[in-house]
């Protein structure tokens, strides 16, 4: 999962952004409102961590630019002001949750995954198409109940086409999903060729009834067979 910590703090910002990638989430972050839309504007994010109290506009206009461009992200305020018309502005302009500070970084981590199943999985904690099924909790795929031995990237690689199922995904929206800002130090997109290949060749060897669809010139759909 995509996640962008919107967070002045340093010492806060920090743990988050470890804890998180602790959890193997790719997480890129801002301090500031222009910083945050200079991210926001180019990548989609699964779930956005944002506090209120930023330097210069507040993290209620943040949400209040959201809802102006029709972004849809996820976002869980996390803020050290915790009075009930803060919680309810917010609510109101369309964040998905409020976590007071200080918090245990494992009721974050539950919350974002909270997010992702509900506006992702109507609910479930895994995905099954066909005879895959991908268990998000413990980052694990089987194909009839088959364990596939996937790295990193083709686990995530896997899980953003389940979620997006007979989409047409471009390879610039795929590498910066599972990339994120280092994307900009790629000189080609070789490295999703690789990984991708791979991908499906595991598939194919364990007899899953998916492929991952070359649509010439654009990018890729993952269908059924």
């Amino acid at each position: 999962m995509k996640v962008l910590i919107i967070e002045d703090e340093q010492d806060m910002l920090q743990n988050m952004k470890q804890t998180l990638e602790k959890e193997d989430y790719l997480v890129e972050t801002a301090t500031n409102y222009e910083t945050a839309f200079s991210k926001i504007g180019v990548y989609n994010y699964d779930c956005i961590l944002l506090d209120i109290s930023l330097p210069g506009k507040s993290g209620l206009e943040i949400l209040r630019e959201l809802k102006n461009r029709g972004i849809t992200d996820g976002v869980i305020i996390v803020s050290a002001k915790n009075s009930l018309d803060d919680k309810l502005e917010g609510l109101n302009l369309g964040a998905d949750d409020y976590l007071p500070k200080p918090f245990h970084m494992a009721e974050l981590n539950a919350r974002i995954k909270a997010i992702f199943r509900r506006r992702n999985l109507k609910g479930s904690t895994g995905i099954e198409i066909e005879n895959l099924h991908i268990d998000l909790e413990n980052r694990i795929a089987k194909v009839d109940q088959l364990p596939l031995e996937l790295n990193r990237k083709e686990f995530d690689i896997l899980l953003y086409f389940a979620s997006n199922k007979n989409r047409l995904i471009n390879k610039t929206a795929l590498a910066e999903h599972v990339w994120g800002d280092h994307i900009d130090q790629a000189d080609s997109f070789d490295f999703i060729y690789s990984q991708i290949k791979n991908l499906r060749k595991k598939l194919k060897d364990h007899r899953a009834n998916i492929e991952i669809k070359a649509v010439y010139g654009i990018g890729y759909k993952l269908i059924s067979l």
